[in-house]
C-alpha cells in the first residue's frame, strides 16, 4: 500500500511538471510558428481549460498523496507540502482568475473597432499574458525545487542519514 501511494505521489508530480514543461517550451511555440499568430492564439485559448484542470488534478493528488504518506511515515516534509500547495494555489489564480479575465479582454478585442481602444486592450491582454507566464515559470520552479528536495530527500534515507 506505502508503495502504491508513493507511486501515485511521484507520478502526479512527474506528469504534472513534465506537462509543465512540454506544453510551455513546445507545444506552444510550435503552434505560434506553424499558424498564423489569429488561429494559434485561438487554438491556445481552447487548450488553457484543460491544461489548468490537468494542473488542478495533479496539484490535488500530489498534495493528497503527501499527506498521507507523511501521516503513514510519521515524517511531515513542510518544505515539500508548501511547495505542492503553492504550485496548486499558483495554478488554480492562473486558472480561475488571470485566464477568464485575459478570455474577456481578448473577445473585446476582436470586437473593438476603435483604435485607442484596440491599443488598451492589447496592452491590458498583454499584462495578464505576462502575469500569467510569471506564473507558469513559478510554478515550473516551485516544481523544480520540489523534484530536488524529493531526490536528495530519497538519497539521505538510503545512505541511513535522516532527512
Amino acid at each position: 500500500m506505502l508503495n502504491a501511494l508513493r507511486f501515485v505521489h511521484l507520478f502526479s508530480v512527474a506528469v504534472w511538471v513534465g506537462g509543465l514543461v512540454f506544453f510551455s517550451f513546445f507545444v506552444t511555440p510550435a503552434i505560434f510558428k506553424a499558424l498564423p499568430r489569429e488561429l494559434a492564439g485561438d487554438l491556445v485559448s481552447t487548450l488553457f481549460p484543460k491544461y489548468w484542470a490537468f494542473g488542478y488534478a495533479a496539484g490535488l493528488v500530489s498534495i493528497a498523496s503527501i499527506l498521507a504518506l507523511s501521516f503513514k511515515e510519521k515524517f511531515f516534509p513542510r518544505l515539500r507540502i508548501a511547495l505542492l500547495v503553492l504550485m496548486t494555489g499558483l495554478t488554480m489564480y492562473s486558472g480561475m482568475v488571470i485566464g477568464p479575465s485575459a478570455r474577456r479582454v481578448r473577445l473585446e478585442l476582436k470586437s473593438a473597432s476603435e483604435p485607442g481602444r484596440a491599443l488598451e486592450l492589447k496592452a491590458l491582454f498583454r499584462r495578464e499574458h505576462m502575469k500569467s507566464y510569471a506564473i507558469n515559470m513559478a510554478v515550473m520552479a516551485a516544481g523544480a525545487a520540489f523534484i530536488f528536495l524529493t531526490a536528495r530527500n530519497a538519497a539521505l534515507k538510503a545512505s541511513g542519514k535522516r532527512p
